[in-house]
């Protein structure tokens, strides 16, 4: 009888346990990743799907580079148009690190090189934003 009242009452801590990490906010993995490089692109041929298309695919193969850790790829949303909204650029990326040496790495590999080969005939203006945890 002892047994099963300590059982019962390690499986309801256990359960307790997992209501709250899954409660927990996304915030973490900007502690767990705190370096971000957000780009904006500004394709030449906006209206081309095609073009879009090719530009997601190429973001999306950067994520085989060992040093980013997370990828986000973008494209403007439908939301309220309001004036501190930009809306003007096509697609974005926003990548996680875990420190600067890796984002430095990210930079000269071989496979952003080959990206920037590859899709930069499909821009007209890139705009980046890098990013560490205040």
């Amino acid at each position: 009888m002892n047994n099963r009242r300590k059982f019962i009452g390690t499986a309801a801590a256990l359960v307790a346990g997992t209501v709250a990490a899954s409660a927990m906010p996304i915030s973490t993995m900007e502690r767990k990743y705190p370096v971000v490089h957000h780009v904006f692109f500004w394709l030449k041929n906006p209206e081309s799907k095609a073009d879009k298309d090719k530009l997601v695919a190429g973001i999306k193969a950067l994520k085989k580079i060992e040093t980013v850790k997370d990828i986000h790829v973008g494209v403007v949303a439908s939301t309220e148009k309001r004036d501190v909204v930009d809306n003007s650029w096509s697609v974005s990326e926003l990548l996680f690190f875990s420190d600067v040496k890796g984002q430095a790495i990210y930079q000269d590999h071989p496979l952003h090189l080959e990206f920037i080969k590859n899709c930069s005939s499909l821009w007209e203006k890139v705009l980046v934003y890098d990013a560490i945890d205040a």
